[in-house]
């Protein structure tokens, strides 16, 4: 086996004997499921009273001692009839409706110690391999995560092979909390979400909103250098578009219910994409056109269920960097090399420098196109790929229904993974909307389309940078990037005159005036992690200059003004990530 899967192996058998603890100290408590994940496990469990951080502790101690006695993993199969006998009576409803959904006569069971589990495996041969482990948190979840089910409770924990990668994996997770974007928001007064609003819709406050309104107007002018042009559509639409689409069909439980206006259904919109499409049918096109290039910072809405809602990362309301293009396929291999390099360059302005990139291919079965169509998407798609030399994984089956895509990764800053950009190809909505180009010998022909985002929407987008920066953003987005600090009235004149010159100088600057000492003011400044503070006393008014202290309590001396401001705009320049 690959290290992932022998992993997930040591991590499933660890989420066994967390469900065998929690029986043996909870002997009420019903059990549901428990997979390995990306970073641990998790079980779900059916208890009537709430698990407490105490519990976690009794637990952990309870899976020791499991550990400890060196349990074998004893793999047995049973009859599928008697097997869903045995779990009803037993009162594990969970298990028994599991096993009469196993296609087939018989089932798979494990058991180590007391704890028997419906399981397909494969696990340790041992409890006593399963050493280094830590429960992480409790969290509800629906039974199949279907809100109409029952409500259970899920403990989630992880596990590793030694004792050095769970406490640098357990180090990492106190460095996420650190920088949890949610609480940056909060403390950096960018951003808030209140239930009387709605969850997953977000409020930028002005700090934030100017935050937002840096990046998209760097956005738009990035992608009118790349020849795209921009569009704006409404925010509803009739729900005839998303019948055309397919959305109505294939998306609706995504979708919001219509309203009705003058008798006809219309839906708050959940995509961009069949709008540009109609933009695009409004006159004939040439071959010599094609590519079209379509942009929108778009704001959709889809319907997420609130377990799923977390800050920025998951909401119900955000704003797309979408992208549609429309090329004929002689054309295709080219454009996807400038969609991609365009993706990469974006990505390293904003400070990242390193990606997991993923070619997804043709599902086996739920596609819709010819296949020889889907062949030679696929082969472009991997030739551009190949031509631009980065590394690339291919996930088989791994593509939407209507086209294959490449996905981008990005790293941040210690070391996790977000999806952002998305290179994604259509054969679906070409024919839906029936588009076409005329071709050189005047035919009709219908071109390819390619769906992309670049950093995929702007809220996911803000937050992942947020917690990569640890909100101390780089000087060209930071809403503010310096603040003038007073000592004393003395020096109000000269710094509303210093106010007034860095503000000519289109730098982004506050006073900061209050009657407080000056390293009570420094200190809060710091807090908000503000580029630059400007400190003025008697003898910087006198000598018509600024102290400067720089983010990270490093204190750059007193300059000129005017030096003071060219060093600011040495540093003001996307993709300038450093003071």
């Amino acid at each position: 086996m690959e290290k992932k899967q022998i992993l997930d192996v040591l991590r499933h058998s660890t989420s066994h004997i967390m469900a065998a603890a929690v029986t043996e100290l909870f002997p009420e408590t019903k059990v549901a499921i428990g997979p390995s994940i990306e970073e641990g496990f998790y079980y779900d469990f059916d208890r009537p009273t709430p698990f407490s951080i105490e519990d976690l502790s009794k637990i952990e101690n309870k899976m020791r001692e499991i550990v400890k006695a060196n349990y074998p993993f004893v793999h047995s199969t049973m009859p599928k009839v008697a097997a869903v006998e045995l779990f009803k009576k037993k009162g594990e409803i969970f298990k028994a409706e599991i096993a009469q959904e196993i296609e087939g006569d018989t089932v798979n069971i494990y058991q180590c110690g007391n704890f028997m589990d419906l399981c397909k495996g494969p696990h340790l041969k041992s409890t006593g391999d399963a050493i280094f482990f830590k429960l992480l948190s409790v969290a509800g979840a629906y039974w199949r995560g279907d809100s109409s089910k029952k409500q259970l409770q899920r403990i989630y924990g992880t596990a590793f092979w030694t004792k050095d990668d769970l406490a640098q994996y357990l180090q990492r997770i106190e460095e996420a909390k650190k920088r949890d974007h949610r609480k940056l928001g909060a403390d950096l007064d960018l951003f808030s979400i209140h239930d009387e609003v709605g969850g997953g819709l977000v409020l930028w406050h002005p700090k934030g909103a100017l935050i937002r309104d840096i990046i998209e107007s760097y956005w738009k002018k990035f992608h009118l250098e790349n020849d795209y042009s921009l569009l704006q559509t409404p925010h509803i639409a009739s729900e005839e578009l998303y019948a055309i689409s397919g959305h109505l069909q294939t998306y609706s439980e995504n979708m919001y219910a219509p309203m009705e206006i003058e008798g006809k259904p219309y839906r708050i919109k959940p995509m961009n994409c069949p709008h540009h499409l109609m933009v695009y049918k409004t006159k004939l096109h040439s071959y010599r056109e094609l590519p079209v290039k379509y942009c929108e910072l778009g704001t959709v809405y889809r319907f997420e269920k609130s377990g799923v809602l977390h800050g920025l990362l998951r909401v119900r309301g955000f704003t797309q960097d979408d992208g549609h293009i429309i090329v004929s396929p002689e054309k295709l291999e080219g454009e996807i090399i400038s969609v991609f390099n365009m993706a990469i360059k974006l990505l390293k302005t904003f400070g990242f420098n390193e990606y997991e990139i993923c070619l997804a291919t043709r599902p086996e079965n739920k596609y819709v196109g010819e296949i020889a169509d889907w062949d030679r998407a696929e082969s472009s798609l991997k030739t551009a790929l190949e031509k631009t030399g980065y590394d690339y994984e291919i996930d088989e089956g791994g593509g939407a229904f209507y086209g294959p895509k490449i996905d981008i990764k990005i790293k941040d800053a210690i070391g996790r993974s977000w999806q952002c950009s998305t290179i994604q190809f259509d054969f679906n909505l070409p024919e839906r909307f029936d588009i076409s180009y005329m071709d050189s010998t005047g035919k009709k022909v219908r071109p390819y389309m390619i769906h992309r985002a670049l950093l995929g929407s702007m809220e996911r987008f803000f937050g992942v940078l947020l917690e990569h920066y640890v909100g101390a953003l780089p000087l060209w987005i930071s809403p503010v990037q310096v603040v003038v600090a007073n000592i004393n009235d003395e020096q109000l004149d000269y710094c509303n005159t210093l106010m007034k010159t860095l503000k000519e100088n289109s730098i982004r600057a506050v006073f900061d005036d209050r009657n407080e000492k000056i390293g009570h003011k420094i200190r809060e400044i710091a807090m908000q992690k503000v580029p630059y503070i400007a400190v003025i006393g008697n003898k910087e008014k006198d000598g018509e200059t600024v102290a400067v202290r720089a983010r990270g309590n490093r204190d750059l001396g007193t300059m000129k003004i005017a030096d003071f401001i060219s060093l600011i705009k040495s540093k003001n320049l996307p993709g300038i990530n450093e003071l």
